[in-house]
């Protein structure tokens, strides 16, 4: 499994997600991919390094590997990554892993089609967002590309485009939410 962010600030509901992809899709490792920055965002995060500390203290999970392979790449984009990853690993049948609130934005980001045709997608419901994700530009524009929940384990040995919407426990944590509490001192 892939599971690229920003990761600013890492929390639970980070956790949550990998914990229920690996566990859904049977996923054997989880690469948490925390990305130099978001091209979506305005503000820089703080430094790679220090958001890779946190998730490594926060992640402690035997299947989860928290990693910085995007900025030893020199990607900024998710769709470079996966060009890259899967031209280095070509045996490999990588699953990117995403919260259903970025599903739903999908189409946002750059050459999404591709993404889509690169590799299958597990998309992990979070408050509030699962019918957004359901309802997207990427998921009218790819409805036949979607399995149901019950096949989740099916994910990484079918041909993309493929995708699949799991259902489970959830938090409401949310990093942006976070960022906000810390700028007021609420935090």
């Amino acid at each position: 499994g892939l599971y690229g962010g920003t990761f600013n600030p890492p929390h639970e509901g980070h956790v949550l997600v990998a914990r229920t992809a690996l566990r859904a899709v049977h996923l054997h490792r989880l690469w948490w991919m925390v990305s130099p920055g978001n091209p979506l965002k305005a503000l820089a995060p703080p430094p790679v390094e220090e958001r890779i500390a946190r998730s490594r203290a926060l992640a402690r999970d035997p299947h989860i590997v928290v990693t910085d392979v995007e900025a030893e790449m020199g990607t900024r984009f998710t769709v470079d990554s996966l060009r890259f990853l899967k031209r280095r690993c070509p045996g490999a049948r990588f699953v990117y892993v995403m919260g259903a609130d970025s599903f739903a934005t999908l189409h946002r980001w750059k050459n999404w089609r591709e993404i889509m045709r690169l590799t299958p997608i597990a998309v992990v419901d979070r408050p509030g967002q699962g019918i957004a994700a359901a309802r997207s530009v990427a998921a009218q524009t790819f409805p036949q590309a979607r399995i149901p929940a019950r096949a989740a384990a099916m994910l990484p040995r079918l041909k993309p485009p493929r995708w699949v919407l799991i259902y489970g426990r959830r938090s409401s944590l949310s990093s942006t939410a976070l960022r906000r509490k810390l700028a007021t001192g609420q935090a």
